[in-house]
């Protein structure tokens, strides 16, 4: 659990008018875990949970029906985990506040987060506590990471990655769809059923997949599992 705490500017005034309630999109696949979240946010007076979702694919189809001025987004989730699905909020709605709740910490996953658009970060085990906090941030276009990720976003990309080989960091980097297409793989979907969730034939699903194999340099279904796991594509 981080100790640190993000230093925050003295709260203002939502910038919304006060018969406007603030709508928030939460998307998280546990049922117990987004009632806790809804929980927490509902108790803000004039905010407002306008949908719940409980996978990437979803809260995608969610945010682009709805337009919520906050997502709050759980990074694992089924069928498009949620650095994917941000990334495609991001494009839909570029206004629109993204928050990013995870289990762990790490310098590669704030990299991955502010990538994809996201401008707050939390842990779950500190969501009682910041949650609140950082949706208040984002409501007022500001952002809320904890004192460790700001320091390693204000210094860290400027530093290498020691032991890093840049020609393998290249090499092995997917594109966004292969990384839909290796967590569909993970989760034990075959190439007819990723064709059928990302409306491509089957033929083409077969090609992305023999091609995200070699660029990975992989040669089973279980190393390809490990890769998803160890990238946080998948939950282990």
């Amino acid at each position: 659990m981080l100790a640190e705490r993000a230093v925050q500017p003295q709260h203002k005034m939502d910038m919304r008018t006060s018969t406007k309630a603030l709508q928030i999109l939460v998307a998280d696949d546990h049922d117990i875990i987004r009632r806790g979240l809804k929980q927490l946010l509902t108790s803000r007076p004039g905010w407002e949970v306008c949908a719940e979702a409980k996978t990437g694919r979803e809260a995608v189809k969610l945010a682009e029906q709805l337009k919520p001025d906050v997502v709050v987004m759980d990074i694992s989730m089924p069928e498009l985990n949620g650095l994917e699905a941000s990334r495609q909020i991001h494009k839909l709605l570029p206004k629109a506040g993204i928050l990013i709740l995870t289990l762990h910490f790490s310098d590669q996953l704030v990299r991955d987060i502010v990538e994809v658009g996201a401008r707050a970060y939390i842990m779950k085990s500190d969501a009682d506590r910041d949650l609140v906090s950082a949706v208040e941030a984002l409501a007022n276009r500001r952002t809320f990471f904890t004192a460790r990720a700001a320091d390693m976003l204000l210094n860290g990309f400027s530093r290498p990655v020691v032991g890093a080989q840049p020609q393998a960091i290249s090499r092995n980097r997917i594109t966004p769809r292969e990384r839909e297409i290796v967590q569909l793989l993970a989760e034990g979907k075959s190439s007819k059923e990723v064709a059928v969730a990302l409306g491509i034939s089957v033929k083409t699903a077969e090609t992305h997949r023999a091609n995200i194999m070699k660029k990975l340099e992989l040669h089973s279904v279980s190393e390809l599992v490990r890769y998803a796991v160890k990238n946080q594509i998948i939950e282990a």
